[in-house]
């Protein structure tokens, strides 16, 4: 007698079918109406702020047009700023350089220091005095542009001249800080009133970038006999790198365009000194804040016109931050 046993296969389950290619919102999960106004207004908001940088920028080159178009001299190599002469002869060479020097002092001065802080605050200092100093640094970020104007011109400048004597005595043989025993309205004592003004900007940010490290990653370190200097050497400065740079650049945006403060402080003049303690020389915010308001139609054309240059630098210089960052993604944390 043959006794046939039936095996039973399982039944199969139905596959999933893909969402409609015309449908990208069901694509993304995007299925209840909330979730799809939310996709509409960040997608609006991102373009929006393309629109207003476009037409920003149309505006500027438009305007500067017409200037350059009327400019007698090399508008990228003149030292001169005459607009309204007959002819007009203006150009932005001494305020190119008076804003790209004073802006790398500021942060040759206020990285270091701002880092220095910001490592304090999180790996060394009691819980009470980090908060107590984080505190301060919050207020330094809230005090308006025209105290630390007066207080650079009314104390900080008469204040300089030890130092600035100091630094003719023994570094003045490179010609960089070479002192004539003039009034410290210079683009050095600039920079160092923006490395002030920028420190809070730096040492906010970098706090936070370092409180984010992992926990596990400095415990391993100093499991692994590592001393407090070499968990951070190892373990947060290479986690931080990135979100380093990005307040780096976050503060040279505030140098870059600052004016009230630096308006204040420097003594303008169109010419270039090798020395940074030497009084005179201009940047673009603090020619634009002292010259529009009697500026004729030319004047003003050619003020937009430098300050379309301004916006090219710093358009740029993000450009580089967020390269930067991009070559360097090992080290941002974000596969940790």
């Amino acid at each position: 007698m043959d006794i046939t046993t039936d095996t039973q296969k399982p039944t199969p389950s139905p596959t999933p079918q893909p969402p409609a290619t015309g449908d990208k919102s069901a694509a993304r999960g995007v299925t209840r109406p909330g979730d799809r106004i939310f996709l509409g207004l960040s997608r609006g908001s991102g373009i929006l702020v393309l629109v207003i940088m476009a037409a920003i920028a149309a505006f500027l080159t438009y305007r500067a047009s017409i200037a350059i178009s009327e400019d007698e001299a090399n508008f990228f190599t003149t030292f001169e700023w005459n607009p309204t002469g007959n002819p007009p002869e203006f150009g932005i060479a001494v305020l190119v350089y008076g804003t790209v020097v004073s802006s790398i002092v500021a942060m040759a001065i206020a990285v270091p220091v701002s880092v220095g802080i910001a490592l304090f605050i999180t790996h060394y200092a009691p819980r009470k005095l980090g908060g107590l100093i984080g505190y301060v640094i919050d207020l330094l970020a809230a005090v308006p542009s025209i105290v630390y104007g007066l207080w650079g011109a009314l104390v900080l400048v008469p204040h300089l001249n030890g130092l600035y004597g100091w630094l003719d005595q023994y570094l003045g043989w490179t010609g960089v800080f070479e002192w004539n025993g003039g009034a410290g309205r210079s683009l050095f004592t600039v920079g160092i009133l923006l490395a002030i003004m920028i420190l809070p900007i730096i040492t906010n940010v970098s706090r936070e970038v370092f409180r984010q490290v992992p926990r596990m990653h400095e415990e391993a370190a100093l499991a692994l006999g590592a001393t407090r200097w070499e968990v951070i050497r190892m373990s947060v400065l290479p986690f931080g790198r990135s979100g380093v740079i990005s307040a780096s650049m976050l503060g040279l945006g505030r140098a870059l365009g600052e004016t009230m403060a630096v308006a204040m402080v420097l003594s303008p003049t169109f010419d270039i000194s090798a020395s940074l303690l030497d009084p005179g020389g201009g940047t673009f915010a603090q020619n634009i804040a002292s010259k529009f308001n009697e500026a004729t139609e030319m004047g003003r054309d050619a003020l937009i016109a430098s300050g379309l240059v301004l916006f090219v630098i710093t358009l740029l210089v993000n450009g580089g931050a967020r390269m930067i960052i991009a070559r360097r993604k090992e080290y941002s944390g974000a596969n940790a």
